[in-house]
């Protein structure tokens, strides 16, 4: 128990001062002419990430050391026996955990901003409205942990006002998507595979937002409360939308980290296997939760043969999937074309330096003197430029 809570207390407090050092780098460091409406979004969605990892992780922090105390000096905070209350733990728990699954998403969410504004050649429309989204969602989380508590024994009207955040909380995120999608209308979209992954993650990330609606109703939460529906939901959170994003940010700056252009047709059978196999996977499981199979059972009745195989066979088209960047990636270390400073034709500071970067990046400082996103849809490029590397 010792060995774990220091454990909690090291990659807690790594994870407080990294939030520490990014809102500082952020406040103080930005380069001249860099104004806060000119940041990248992917900075934006850093930045609302970074206050939750200041504000939420003492909360955890806080509750395993209360943990210690109670089993080193016998003081009754959770533990019936000793007079405590084993759902305040149920309360520190998920005062924590539910804004750090938007630790998790809230980053992925700026790679997105980033791939379809450099993919369809278009400024982010609404960016005011998609940065300020990131901020609402960082605080607006910190309100809806009662969420996860209907069947605690909560009263009614807490779990109502829980209930009417957590449908609040999901604004911010359609807001997201909806700008997303604007952004794409009439742009001059490039499908390359960072393209493809932004298009999936499009497609996952909405069907897990508005299953997350499901389980904010009190009446619906609990008929499916520790089902397979909670399961295929929050995967399609944290591996339709984080994860894919992962795949589209990697790729898309594979180039730029390696110095190095990896083989784009593979990629795109990566996209479309992950997409295919992650759908076979957790798609199924929506059916199983809404017809009562719960979770952290290894049996089921028979009935639930055929969804529980062909769950199993999308997880292996899925991991197929998964497997073939590692290969092609690698493969691209030391075959790979050499990648040019800006093989996508994508704004930012970072597409203005040779690729692979220099050391500390920049020979001088550089002056921002445009907005974010200052693309013109004339100058198009489909597909990566293969030329040589060179200096912007």
């Amino acid at each position: 128990m010792i060995a774990t809570g220091l454990g909690v207390f090291v990659s807690g407090f790594s994870s407080i001062l990294t939030g520490l050092n990014f809102i500082v780098t952020v406040h103080k460091m930005r380069a001249p002419g860099l104004t806060w409406f000119r940041m990248p979004l992917f900075v934006w969605a850093h930045y609302a990430t970074s206050i939750i990892q200041v504000l939420g992780t003492p909360v955890v922090a806080v509750t395993v050391l209360m943990i210690a105390v109670e089993r080193t000096l016998h003081l009754g905070f959770f533990d019936p026996a000793l007079g405590g209350d084993p759902i305040l733990f149920q309360h520190l728990f998920w005062f924590y955990s539910h804004p750090a699954v938007y630790i998790m998403i809230l980053p992925a969410m700026g790679v997105i901003s980033e791939l379809i504004a450099a993919f369809s050649r278009k400024r982010i429309f609404g960016y005011e409205f998609v940065a300020m989204s990131s901020m609402m969602i960082a605080v607006i989380g910190f309100l809806v942990w009662g969420h996860h508590m209907y069947v605690s024994g909560q009263s009614t009207y807490a779990g109502f006002v829980f209930s009417a955040l957590s449908f609040l909380v999901a604004i911010p995120s359609a807001v997201k998507v909806f700008n997303w999608t604007a952004t794409l209308y009439k742009g001059s979209i490039s499908w390359d595979s960072p393209m493809l992954f932004a298009f999936g993650f499009l497609g996952l990330f909405t069907i897990g937002g508005l299953t997350g609606l499901f389980l904010a109703a009190l009446g619906l939460d609990i008929h499916v409360h520790d089902t397979y529906f909670v399961v295929a939901h929050f995967h399609y959170i944290m591996v339709g939308g984080a994860i894919m994003a992962f795949q589209g940010g990697m790729h898309f700056w594979w180039p730029k980290i390696t110095g190095r252009m990896y083989n784009e047709f593979w990629a795109k059978i990566s996209a479309a296997l992950i997409f295919v196999g992650f759908n076979l996977t957790f798609f199924p499981q929506f059916i199983l939760g809404y017809l009562g199979m719960p979770r952290r059972y290894y049996a089921y009745p028979e009935e639930f043969q055929v969804l529980n195989v062909m769950s199993s066979a999308g997880a292996s088209v899925l991991g197929l999937g998964y497997l073939l960047p590692a290969f092609y990636l690698t493969w691209s270390i030391f075959r790979g074309a050499p990648a040019p400073a800006n093989p996508w034709k994508a704004k930012g500071l970072e597409w203005t330096i040779q690729s692979p970067p220099i050391l500390e990046n920049f020979e001088t400082t550089p002056v921002v003197t445009e907005e974010a996103y200052a693309y013109d849809p004339a100058d198009a490029g489909h597909g990566p430029d293969r030329g040589k590397p060179a200096l912007a």
